[in-house]
This record gives C-alpha cells, sequence and structure tokens, in this order.
C-alpha cells in the first residue's frame, strides 16, 4: 500500500472504485424505475398519485395518521374542507 502524506492510496482508491461501481448500479437502477413509471403512465396509470402512495407506504402508519391529520387541521383553517357536520353550498 503506497502511503502520500499520511493517505493509504491503495485503500483510498478502494473505497472511491467502490463508491463508483455503486453509483453506477445507482443510476441503471434509477433508469429502472423511470421506465416502470412511464409503463404505467402509458396504461393510463397517474404516476404523481403513484410516488405519493410510494412515499406513504415507506411511513410506518403512526406517522402517516399523524401527517393526515395536520394536514386536515391545515385545510380547515384555509377552508379547504368543511367542518364535520358542515355542508358545502
Amino acid at each position: 500500500m503506497t502511503d502520500h502524506g499520511g493517505v493509504a492510496a491503495d485503500h483510498l482508491r478502494s473505497f472511491i472504485e467502490r463508491i463508483e461501481r455503486l453509483e453506477e448500479e445507482k443510476k441503471v437502477i434509477a433508469d429502472d424505475i423511470k421506465d416502470v413509471y412511464a409503463e404505467a403512465k402509458g396504461n393510463g396509470f397517474d404516476v404523481k398519485v403513484m410516488r405519493k402512495i410510494i412515499s406513504l407506504r415507506k411511513r410506518k402508519p403512526h406517522e402517516r395518521e399523524e401527517e393526515e391529520a395536520v394536514m386536515e387541521l391545515y385545510m380547515h383553517a384555509l377552508g379547504m374542507l368543511a367542518a364535520a357536520g358542515e355542508v358545502n353550498a
């Protein structure tokens, strides 16, 4: 292992090359995901909604429920939702 100024060059090179390989794999996977979204869109699915659902599924149920409750509170405050028992005209 070559040591330049206290840096183990071979060890550093190994890390850099591993990261570069993983970045390439990540790009391939990202392209595959993009293709799946394009296929879904071509079949009439709303990709924006699909992305939101995927985001929600990554969260724990209590985290989703908390966010939904806060969103509903804010929407009521902005007049975007009728209060319980209220009828929208």
